[in-house]
């Protein structure tokens, strides 16, 4: 399946769709997370799925950053936010850089894995890229026990006249599915005023906690720490097995 329009002919717009200034107190959290679990600040982060940037962007004058896309259009959005860290476009599910770090982060892209496979994939990646006493932290935007439906609207306008409203509106998943539709309408308006409308559909994994345990000891983890976050959303972190 192809990757939402959002993530290639549309990603130039990302920065006004999601802005990195949104960013900073999960970032802040993020960080204070692994330091805790670790015993200190991760010198080495690997993102997988680290899109445009925003959340690595507040992570890099505290560690050094990999980042890595499926989308090259999305990794050219965060180079030219995050000139200094590392970029290379890659499948979570299947990435081997033969090389390990201290802290492997994956956030809401772990959404994407709609199959319980998928995610133990997407998992065993982060596994490999670990050093013995690594932390992985998996920042899912819902579990099934915490999954609502509903719409969220947003987007903002830049210095050249350029501008982005959109309406999120994420649908209840059908009886006994593991996978939800949240479908977005999106306004983009030219410099020179001229306004377009788009459809984009993106399609996500959605698994009770029981899952997601199996998948991290299907990856090869020990039984993860579940903690909830700020904002309500259940946060793994796990070591090696």
């Amino acid at each position: 399946m192809p990757l939402p329009r959002l993530y290639r002919d549309l990603a130039a717009w990302w920065p006004l769709f999601s802005h990195p200034d949104e960013y900073v107190e999960e970032a802040a959290w993020i960080r204070e997370a692994l330091g805790g679990a670790l015993g200190r600040i991760p010198r080495t982060i690997l993102e997988l799925g680290s899109g445009g940037g925003n959340t690595a962007s507040h992570l890099v004058p505290h560690a050094r950053m990999t980042l890595v896309d499926a989308s090259p259009e999305m990794l050219a959005v965060s180079r030219r936010l995050i000139s200094g860290a590392e970029h290379i476009e890659g499948d979570m599910r299947t990435l081997r850089l033969n090389r390990s770090f201290e802290a492997v982060l994956i956030h809401d892209a772990i959404m994407y894995m709609t199959s319980e496979r998928d995610l133990v994939a997407a998992l065993a990646t982060a596994l490999a890229h670990l050093g013995g006493d690594g932390i992985a932290i998996v920042l899912p935007d819902h579990v099934a026990e915490t999954f609502a439906p509903g719409t969220e609207t947003g987007g903002r306008d830049a210095a050249d006249g350029r501008g982005v409203r959109y309406l999120e509106w994420t649908q209840a998943p059908a009886s006994g599915a593991a996978t939800f539709v949240t479908d977005y309408a999106i306004m983009l308006r030219g410099a020179d005023g001229a306004v377009t409308l788009v459809h984009d559909r993106h399609v996500c994994g959605l698994f009770p906690r029981e899952a997601w345990k199996r998948a991290f000891a299907g990856a090869g983890f020990a039984p993860p720490h579940i903690v909830t976050d700020p904002w309500e959303r259940d946060v793994f972190i796990a070591r090696p097995r």
